[in-house]
């Protein structure tokens, strides 16, 4: 590798698949199956055989618009299957033969003073392991969020996370097909509008 394509690469992000090391260039990606490139001011993986993904940070901040949640700090976490979001104050009932629940979220962290009360339809109950390997049963909730500009309906577990670094985690299942994680950045999709 020459000088001036040396400058021009710098090294990001590897995958410990067995898959080479990605590099960020920023341009010329065209002899590069596997690279990260700009496009239209986003960090894009290109693999000519396959697919275009945008990329993500480790922390990103989203919007949960079906739950009145303008702005919540998620954490990415490919470790974990299920997404799940802090809900407290948890209250269940019926209406027309569907069970719902009430719940209030506190989507900054450290501050009990910003408080969203919402509601959603009990999508089903999940038997859920937790970081500590404990399994709970915890209601499943249908939520629309908001992400880079792209709006999609995940499914949120809600539990207590107050001891967690965390007000919601965003679990694989919820990106899946959708974005590429850069493990070392965060906070891609800041401030961004709906595309």
């Amino acid at each position: 590798m020459d000088l001036a394509k040396s400058i021009l690469c710098l090294i990001i992000l590897s995958i410990s698949s067995g898959c080479s090391t990605h590099k960020l260039i920023y341009k010329d990606c065209s002899l590069d199956k596997n690279c990260i490139s700009y496009e239209h001011g986003q960090p894009i993986m290109k693999n000519l055989t396959k697919y275009k993904k945008p990329l993500i940070g480790w922390r990103e901040w989203v919007e949960l618009p079906s739950l009145g949640i303008k702005e919540i700090k998620a954490k990415i976490d490919t470790g974990a299957r299920t997404s799940s979001i802090h809900a407290v104050d948890m209250k269940f009932y019926k209406r027309g033969g569907s069970e719902y629940v009430k719940f209030k979220v506190l989507p900054k962290q450290k501050n009990n003073k910003s408080v969203v009360e919402t509601h959603a339809r009990v999508y089903e109950y999940r038997n859920i392991r937790s970081s500590n390997g404990q399994v709970s049963r915890r209601p499943i909730i249908l939520s629309d969020i908001i992400l880079l500009g792209q709006k999609w309906q995940i499914e949120l577990a809600l539990s207590n996370r107050d001891e967690m670094g965390f007000r919601m985690l965003l679990g694989r299942q919820s990106f899946k097909k959708k974005f590429l994680v850069d493990a070392n950045n965060s906070f891609y999709g800041k401030k961004t509008k709906l595309k």
